[in-house]
């Protein structure tokens, strides 16, 4: 059986429940938070997002690449794009580590 995924709506009420906050309350922080969120890493480069992980804007060079259809190699300009790195106690706590022997 596939997983639903939890919708915005779900996120919000879980949340507000969580906190007991109404769930005005709970929409308005997430917004915020998301927007505090791009404006940092906009600013700075990089947003920590305490205990889940971080955004981060990393600069790519151009390099030269293959269009796959017709093998020709094509010219890819740099650009920036945004990554997010997941915090290793998230990453542990999904998928735990496997023991050494």
């Amino acid at each position: 059986m596939a997983a639903t995924k939890m919708t915005q709506s779900q996120l919000i009420k879980e949340l507000a429940a969580m906190v007991e906050v109404p769930n005005k309350v709970a929409k308005a922080f997430t917004v915020a938070y998301a927007e505090m969120a791009i404006k940092e890493t906009k600013k700075s480069g990089v947003s920590v997002l305490p205990g889940i992980g971080r955004l981060v804007r990393v600069d790519r060079k151009a390099r030269i690449g293959r269009n796959p259809a017709t093998g020709e190699a094509i010219k890819i300009p740099a650009k920036k794009v945004v990554k997010f790195r997941v915090a290793k106690a998230v990453k542990d706590a999904i998928v735990p580590p496997k023991a050494k022997k």
